[in-house]
């Protein structure tokens, strides 16, 4: 065999090695209630037509008395850490996700409750095990899998339930037009003391701050990241019964220029929550600079009664839909007195001429009020209720600019109290200009 031949022949050697399946080798012994809460938290990333198959898998690692698991969907990495008997050598085993859960509900069938919960159960390799029942689980190929994206480090610490709040604010009004994948995100920015959730559809802007309660590694400069929607959301519904804080870190991506995209680092965030984080890919782009978009001065601010208001809009929705009139707003109209009440847009002049608005309870907390006897500010009533349902309190102000031909002239800015600031949380409705 020739010096070139045998090149080849390693050569071939060495890819079939490479090829070859790599034998699933992480064992444990654990408490089936904690593997199937890491589990739970794990199937985030897991998409379940995600290709090639092999993604659809959890990897585990196992060492030093602790179980990783790793989920990771191309957008969304999951990593949950819990302790239990291991050996001290490395293992690791890639096991289809849905076969692994349906397996630990199948060999726990017919116990109780508790006892369930408290069943050994331990993997060697893909072969999974409890005192009655000993099954195999169907093992990927490791080599097909794409490994999930590395966790940022946590820079701040946040409460948890303080997070949740704004961001169950900020998340009605993100967009859900796919063509315009920039406005379906959450944009979170870091910036010192304070992190700030941001989102519209093009017709409100919410905006909503979280107090940082410590900071481990300030950054310089404020960071951004846009985040899906859609995955926040699911992720605000696993962070109820979370009650330790929440760690955030974000990487954008500062690129050199002239470096190769290949070279450029994936931006995205984490959230930290104790044994768990979550690592999500940022969308490309930013939202508008929303800034200027928020007026810093209006002519007149009222408090309004939130419970009565609400109940007005939907009185008046469900009008406008008995009557079958779609993308219709609702009107809140003051009369010469200046009293206020909130009516359906009817589809003729005489039909609203002759309907009578709910009366509204209002109080006048900025201006005299004199601009808006015999005006009519005009919304969505689907994105007033909306903006209504973010606010928790008693009252709701609603902050509103000068009106033009008896309507006003331009969005309307609804705040918890009286400042236009909004106090940690202010949203931006667009008003609808009546014919």
């Amino acid at each position: 065999m020739t010096k070139l031949e045998t090149q080849v022949a390693t050569s071939d050697t060495a890819k079939k090695e490479e090829k070859q399946p790599v034998k699933p080798t992480a064992s444990f012994a654990g408490i089936n209630a904690e593997i199937i809460d890491a589990l739970n938290f794990a199937e985030f990333g897991i998409a379940p037509k995600a290709q090639p198959p092999a993604q659809r898998g959890v990897l585990i690692e196992t060492r030093r008395n602790r179980i990783v698991f790793s989920a990771h969907d191309f957008e969304t990495s999951v990593s949950v850490t819990i302790s239990a008997a291991t050996p001290l050598a490395r293992g690791s085993s890639l096991l289809d996700f849905p076969e692994l859960k349906k397996s630990l509900a199948a060999m726990i069938a017919g116990e109780t409750k508790t006892v369930a919960a408290r069943t050994r159960v331990s993997l060697d390799g893909d072969l999974l095990a409890t005192e009655h029942l000993t099954v195999p689980v169907t093992a990927h190929d490791i080599h097909e899998y794409t490994k999930p994206l590395d966790a940022v480090p946590a820079m701040a610490n946040m409460d948890t339930q303080a997070f949740l709040r704004q961001l169950n604010r900020v998340l009605p009004v993100a967009g859900r037009d796919d063509t315009l994948p920039v406005l379906t995100g959450i944009q979170i920015t870091l910036d010192g003391e304070k992190l700030t959730m941001a989102a519209t559809d093009r017709y409100r802007f919410a905006v909503a701050e979280v107090p940082v309660t410590s900071t481990a590694m300030p950054s310089k400069k404020p960071l951004v990241a846009l985040i899906p929607a859609d995955t926040l959301s699911a992720l605000a519904k696993r962070l109820k019964a979370h009650d330790g804080p929440v760690g955030i870190g974000i990487l954008e991506d500062d690129h050199a220029e002239g470096e190769p995209v290949a070279n450029w680092p994936v931006a995205r965030a984490t959230l930290s929550l104790g044994a768990v984080t979550v690592t999500m890919r940022s969308l490309d782009g930013s939202l508008p600079k929303y800034q200027s978009l928020f007026p810093e001065t209006c002519d007149t601010s009222v408090q309004l009664d939130r419970a009565t208001t609400v109940r007005a809009v939907k009185k008046c929705q469900a009008v406008l839909t008995a009557k079958g009139l779609r993308d219709v707003p609702v009107m809140f109209v003051w009369d010469a007195d200046g009293n206020l009440t909130l009516a359906p847009r009817l589809d003729t002049a005489e039909g609203t001429a002759r309907t009578k608005g709910m009366p509204v309870p209002m109080a006048i907390t900025h201006g005299t009020g004199e601009g808006l006897r015999g005006g009519i500010a005009a919304f969505n009533p689907g994105f007033l209720l909306d903006a209504l349902g973010t606010f928790t309190g008693d009252t709701v102000t609603l902050h509103l600019g000068e009106m033009k031909e008896g309507q006003i002239s331009k969005p309307g800015l609804f705040t918890e109290g009286p400042e236009m600031t909004g106090e940690g949380y202010k949203h931006l409705v667009m008003h609808v200009r009546l014919a």
